[in-house]
């Protein structure tokens, strides 16, 4: 296959609990997408992305990967010197996996072995993610590989717990349907480095880390599971407790463009807003049994509907 397409990914739950051992549900997003080039016009975006990889490459020759998940660097530095650049539209800083699809294009192209993400067992997909959290934590300083493994499957992904993922079928969006998930603008660009080590101070108190376990843990679990069942009467019951929950304890990782509508959602119960990946800026997540009155409600912010039920 020339120049497959690597979707952006979106995590409808688990944000923050997955570090904590949660359940996660992430699935692709294709709207947004990218692929591996050999740049013509020289473009500035062109020109800087090559300059990106040159230094990527360079992070890959001093990376030891395991046995059976190498990688041609030779090829890659090649292909770099011949102007090879990541042709991509899915922004940066919004939380729909920029760099996880680049770390698949790279592994990819670039993988000695080939992978089928029909077939792929579940040990393999351990080790997949492994191998993509050494890739991309170039990118964030740490990663957990679940952004690459997404993009490289392009297949609803459950994330069982810390070590645990496998593939997962999602009920069939269907359009004409009042109820939607759906995408909101902050209209700012978040950072995930600073927003993770907000997390992780926060996680030094005793009282959070308590509230985390015994609340935010068992909401999003029981909307995983409310979810993937289509039990829309537990799913919403426990996204408004989840979404009062990150309202109190997550307020720093809500762009201040979201205090109002967030809360608003809350006390008219027409709409519940989550994290969308680490927060700080970038797209919010809603859902909704009825998106023609949320988003009257949300006039003024860009919006993208991403799911129908």
């Amino acid at each position: 296959m020339t120049n497959p397409l690597f979707y952006a990914k979106i995590l409808l739950f688990g944000e923050y609990g997955i570090i904590e051992d949660s359940q996660g549900l992430t699935v692709p997003y294709s709207f947004y997408k990218g692929t591996l080039k050999f740049s013509e016009s020289f473009s500035d975006f062109e020109v800087k992305s090559n300059a990106h990889l040159k230094k990527y490459s360079a992070y890959l020759q001093g990376l030891q990967l395991p046995e059976g998940f190498e990688l041609d660097i030779d090829a890659f530095i090649k292909d770099i010197d011949n102007h090879l650049f990541f042709d991509s539209n899915i922004p940066q800083g919004y939380g729909v996996g920029s760099s996880g699809a680049l770390v698949a294009a790279i592994f990819e192209k670039y993988s000695l072995k080939n992978y089928n993400p029909e077939t792929i067992s579940k040990d393999e997909l351990k080790d997949l993610k492994k191998v993509f959290g050494l890739l991309e934590s170039y990118f964030h300083g740490t990663s957990s590989g679940i952004d690459p493994l997404i993009c490289y499957m392009n297949l609803p992904i459950l994330i069982e717990n810390r070590e645990n993922v496998d593939k997962v079928s999602i009920p069939e969006s269907m359009d004409g349907k009042k109820g939607a998930i759906f995408l909101i603008d902050s209209g700012m660009v978040g950072e995930t480095g600073p927003m993770v080590q907000i997390f992780f101070e926060k996680m030094k108190t005793e009282g959070f880390r308590k509230t985390l376990k015994e609340e935010f843990i068992r909401y999003n679990n029981a909307c995983i599971d409310a979810f993937l069942k289509k039990e829309m009467n537990p799913l919403f019951r426990n996204l408004k407790n989840l979404s009062v929950w990150a309202y109190e304890h997550f307020k720093p990782m809500i762009p201040e463009s979201i205090y109002k509508i967030w809360k608003k959602g809350i006390d008219t119960n027409a709409y519940y807003l989550k994290l969308c990946g680490s927060g700080g800026g970038g797209y919010i997540l809603g859902f909704t049994r009825d998106y023609e009155k949320a988003e009257k409600m949300l006039t003024g912010f860009n919006k993208e509907v991403i799911y129908r039920f």
